[in-house]
């Protein structure tokens, strides 16, 4: 007797058929590289003993084709195959984008905010 069922194929791959991905929101802390962001997840968790809320963070890997995401904006991803060695995500879209695009805070650049700089030599004094 023939089996009336037939595998999807790669058009028709739904959700269900594949199961439930985890989808993540995150800080892009690092876009160096193309096509690959580091993202980290920052989150609370309640000390068993003390009761003390400690921050923990989780560093992702994220593959984004486009190059659309850039330093400190705020993504989600999505679990997906490996796509290497270290990125098992990928990004589904960026929810809102940094204000700005400077490195001050996110990769512990130190500003020059104190010190001054001669225009003609370049050499702080």
């Amino acid at each position: 007797m023939a089996d009336t069922t037939t595998p999807p194929t790669a058009d028709a791959v739904t959700p269900e058929v594949r199961g439930v991905r985890r989808v993540v929101t995150g800080i892009v802390t690092r876009d160096k590289n193309l096509k690959t962001r580091r993202v980290e997840i920052q989150t609370l968790v309640k000390h068993p003993k003390y009761g003390k809320y400690i921050k923990q963070r989780t560093v992702l890997y994220v593959h984004d084709e486009k190059n659309e995401s850039a330093l400190g904006d705020t993504i989600d991803a999505m679990e997906s195959r490996p796509l290497s060695r270290t990125k098992r995500w990928r990004l589904v879209k960026v929810v809102k984008r940094a204000p700005s695009r400077t490195l001050s805070n996110i990769e512990g650049a130190k500003s020059l905010a104190g010190s001054q700089v001669d225009e003609a030599t370049g050499v702080k004094s």
